[in-house]
């Protein structure tokens, strides 16, 4: 960066009082901080990377204090930079502003098949970290597995089952599978059905794989209890809440069978949770029926976090999670975005795949296109039906999807508005966080403005959260939903 752009970030930070998701601040005015390696490998391991500024102390309030060697600082952060597995290069650039230097450290993140980067005194398995908010968290056993995983091209799905044999299969449904197979793919008409179960990663070593069982075993859930869809309907708006009866849930159903038996069990559990309007046209007199949320864009989520989520040794023992509040549902999945897509990128380019074969299985079988249009069509039939826009979330080995229900349209919510509710409107066609609103608008108490004036605002999809799963947080913003602007 140049010197002005580091004066600008010494500006806001000293402004707005926070570190975030790519910046760190160091006080370094005593002397050279001796612990980076945190933040180096988490910065490291992060597609945006981040920057360490060093001159600010935050135990006095974020002031200005300056570095207390700029030269000397500079050799010591390379010195660390030099101990990370693999090596970081960091980018480095010194201001002056009165009579103080300040130093910024450009941390750039690393190719996803070198991660995670570590500190080699700590080995990977201790020496990993993750940026989660303002700190720097150690990876778990199995974030540091997922980037092994995806660099050797582990293929859990044609993992073979050892306790599985081909007579754990249901013979009727592993013929049709053979016959389907057989009328599309001619070359495989010639072979014989070992031949044809070898080739397509149905048996490997004489026995039955994990797409096999998922796909053709009576009961999967006899060798992995846990591959399972745990569905519970809650009767609020967060986990913990009861009912006008004390009930901590309305419905709670254990969802098993194979993965064609999860999606129709699933499916049908949510239709059985949620309302259905009847609505009558007022100029032709027909009737049609609206669900909270459009079963096709509900279906593409479940065959999502069924065919995509990781079925490693290391997540088999964790169920999906289906959970239905009483203005949304969520379905969790173990797993992570998988490769190198990130999140705005999802339904614009194709995605590597975790389960290729349980994919190419579930598409022959007529389940799925396996042609990567399922978030584009969640995207589609949600905002056709009047539904806010789906939520996706991927963090700490967990991919989240939320559907939030109907609440009127856009532009139905707009219709209504007040002076001072336009004027927000505006002002946040760029994201702003609850201090930048409450001081744009003059309002001493940010809690106040934010109660009475934004959160209705949210409520009527008007204002769309950064970060809708943790409403409280100190890095939300707030921004204009697109059919408004």
């Amino acid at each position: 960066m140049t010197t002005d752009e580091l004066k600008a970030i010494i500006n806001d930070v000293t402004s707005r009082r926070m570190e975030g998701q790519t910046l760190e601040i160091k006080a370094a005015h005593d002397g050279n901080p001796k612990r980076l390696y945190d933040t180096l490998s988490s910065f490291s391991n992060q597609d945006e990377g981040g920057v360490i500024l060093f001159g600010i102390d935050e135990k006095k309030g974020f002031q200005k204090v300056g570095v207390y060697d700029p030269a000397d600082l500079q050799n010591k952060i390379v010195e660390q930079c030099n101990e990370m597995v693999p090596k970081i290069r960091p980018l480095i650039t010194v201001c002056e502003e009165d009579g103080m230097f300040f130093v910024s450290a450009e941390i750039p993140a690393i190719d996803i098949v070198d991660r995670p980067c570590h500190y080699g005194g700590k080995g990977r398995l201790k020496g990993s970290y993750i940026r989660v908010g303002q700190s720097d968290e150690p990876m778990s056993e199995y974030e540091v597995f997922s980037y092994e995983a995806y660099r050797k091209k582990y293929r859990d799905d044609i993992r073979p089952i050892e306790g599985a044999q081909e007579t754990s299969l249901v013979k009727e449904a592993l013929q049709r599978y053979i016959l389907t197979l057989r009328s599309n793919k001619p070359n495989l008409a010639k072979l014989d059905d070992q031949q044809i179960l070898g080739l397509m990663s149905m048996i490997v070593d004489g026995h039955p794989t994990m797409s096999a069982v998922l796909l053709f075993c009576p009961y999967p859930q006899a060798y992995f209890p846990q591959l399972v869809i745990n569905a519970i309907s809650i009767p609020g708006f967060r986990v913990g809440d009861i009912g006008a009866h004390n009930e901590r849930f309305t419905d709670n159903k254990r969802i098993e069978g194979t993965l064609e038996d999860m999606l129709s069990g699933a499916l049908v559990f949510i239709k059985n949770n949620m309302k259905v309007r009847t609505i009558v046209d007022a100029k032709t007199g027909i009737r049609a029926d609206t669900t909270d949320y459009p079963m096709v864009a509900i279906r593409e989520v479940i065959l999502n976090a069924l065919i995509h989520r990781d079925y490693s040794i290391h997540t088999q023992g964790m169920p999906i999670q289906l959970i239905m509040y009483e203005d949304r549902m969520e379905v969790k999945n173990p797993g992570g975005l998988y490769g190198r897509i990130a999140l705005d990128q999802l339904g614009k380019i194709q995605p590597d795949t975790r389960n290729p074969v349980l994919a190419t299985s579930m598409e022959l079988m007529s389940l799925t296109e396996n042609r990567y249009s399922g978030i584009p069509t969640i995207y589609r039939v949600m905002r056709e039906a009047g539904n806010p826009d789906p939520v996706f979330e991927s963090s700490r080995g967990l991919f989240t999807v939320t559907l939030y229900k109907r609440t009127g349209s856009v532009q139905a919510n707009a219709e209504n508005l007040s002076e001072f509710e336009t004027m927000i409107l505006a002002f946040c066609k760029t994201p702003k966080t609850r201090k930048e609103l409450a001081e744009y608008f003059r309002f001493k108490s940010v809690a106040y403005f934010t109660k009475n004036y934004i959160f209705p605002l949210v409520e009527k999809n008007l204002l769309v959260m950064s970060d809708p799963q943790h409403p409280k947080s100190s890095l939300q913003t707030f921004r204009t939903h697109d059919a408004y602007r």
